[in-house]
């Protein structure tokens, strides 16, 4: 029975999904908000809760975060990697320098103390990989110019995260500085450890992993990067990190026929990935903290789009694109929303998990929309003060002419 009942909720969520995707696509627009507020819908305190499939969507929503980042990573190589983190780094410490500091100054604002201050940073710097893959995806962005700098920015955040991850851990459970500087060691060990296997044997990882046969490819492909992205969370590393990184370690040929073939698969699961993360907001918690988690997501979706536009003006790309980098770079996501999550199942503060929710949860929404709307209305805010300005030229000239004559 209980089988059942999970093939007719998980069937009736992948129904519902295609058909708003189509309503999106009909509208030009990015299905993800759709499928958010599908989760919310049917989440915890919704409509009509899903219980028999839950477990089955938290799978499926894990597999899509990890499909998306191994995607993206198919996308560059190894040495694309090291000399994009070599010319962009700055850009990494401008992005945490902009976009940590308005959610710490909130948590202090608060009265929520120290560590809640460096978990709300947290939530508020990363932005989310996920979200931002796949609307490149639904915009046919992957190939323009300043998708590099974009990735220079993620990549930075992620592997950030393998030094704040197990920091923020041995905060939050009050571990003294011995545990938590073990923790933070084998982090950056495993990091350090999959980057230079990526690196230094990527043409063998590609050897071993090639195949003429379709399925043989998908199947080893596939059970690979989910060996590797379980490997590195079971180490305190972002499984996200670690499917980028199977990514890059794969080129040529056997990357091109990975794409083809977990094209499909990844749309699939991202869409459950977003599903799941709309299940598992209470919408009832949502309005007592909206006001303050509407102004950090204004503040913040601001300054996402001057380090991304600081970022591609760095890299020599055109205004329009720098707007572009921009407005892609404001949804967050998945990782604000695990960082909130070591901080509640702690106690540290009953209002931080709500306030994160809805912060995200807004700009989750908004990230879309300002990925593609941000270089238009820039364009047309531009278009309209030429006119004043030529005015404004026009008549100090005249001014000086004037002043001239008489003289």
């Amino acid at each position: 029975m209980h089988s059942a009942v999970l093939l007719i909720e998980f069937g009736s969520i992948i129904l519902g999904l295609g058909l708003l995707g189509r309503f999106a696509a009909r509208f030009r627009l990015s299905p993800i908000p759709l499928y958010l507020l599908a989760g919310l819908a049917f989440g915890e305190g919704g409509l009509l809760p899903l219980g028999a499939s839950e477990e089955f969507i938290a799978t499926g929503a894990e597999i899509g975060v990890i499909l998306l980042l191994l995607m993206l990573g198919l996308e560059y190589t190894a040495s694309d990697l090291v000399s994009n983190l070599k010319t962009h780094y700055p850009s990494g410490l401008v992005d945490c320098a902009f976009n940590a500091l308005p959610g710490a100054a909130v948590a202090l604002l608060l009265g929520w103390g120290p560590v809640a201050a460096v978990v709300l940073a947290g939530v508020t710097w990363i932005s989310s990989s996920g979200v931002i893959a796949k609307v490149l995806g639904d915009l046919g962005r992957v190939g323009n110019r300043e998708t590099p700098v974009i990735l220079s920015v993620l990549v930075l955040e992620d592997l950030a995260m393998a030094v704040y991850l197990p920091i923020v851990t041995a905060l939050v459970a009050g571990a003294g500085l011995l545990a938590g500087s073990l923790t933070l060691a084998i982090a950056l060990g495993a990091a350090g450890l999959v980057l230079f296997l990526a690196l230094r044997y990527g043409r063998v990882i590609s050897r071993f992993v090639s195949s003429d046969d379709p399925e043989k490819l998908l199947l080893v492909v596939l059970g690979l990067t989910i060996l590797v992205a379980g490997v590195a969370q079971q180490l305190q590393v972002s499984a996200a990190v670690g499917a980028f990184l199977v990514g890059i370690a794969l080129s040529g040929e056997v990357a091109e026929g990975a794409h083809t073939l977990l094209s499909p698969l990844r749309d699939l699961f991202a869409a459950v990935f977003f599903v799941f993360f709309g299940l598992h907001t209470d919408p009832s918690s949502i309005p007592p903290v909206l006001l303050p988690a509407l102004g950090l997501a204004v503040v913040t979706a601001l300054t996402k789009i001057a380090t991304g536009y600081w970022a591609a003006r760095r890299a020599g790309i055109s205004v329009k694109g720098r707007w572009r980098a921009g407005g892609a770079l404001v949804a967050r996501g998945e990782f604000s929303i695990v960082i909130a999550g070591l901080a509640v199942s702690a106690g540290i503060e009953p209002s931080l998990g709500p306030l994160a929710t809805a912060y995200v949860l807004i700009l989750v929404v908004l990230g879309p929309l300002t990925a593609r709307y941000t270089e238009p209305v820039a364009t047309w805010w531009t278009r309209r003060r030429e006119p004043r300005r030529d005015a404004a030229e026009t008549t100090k000239r005249t001014k000086e002419a004037d002043a001239q004559v008489a003289d």
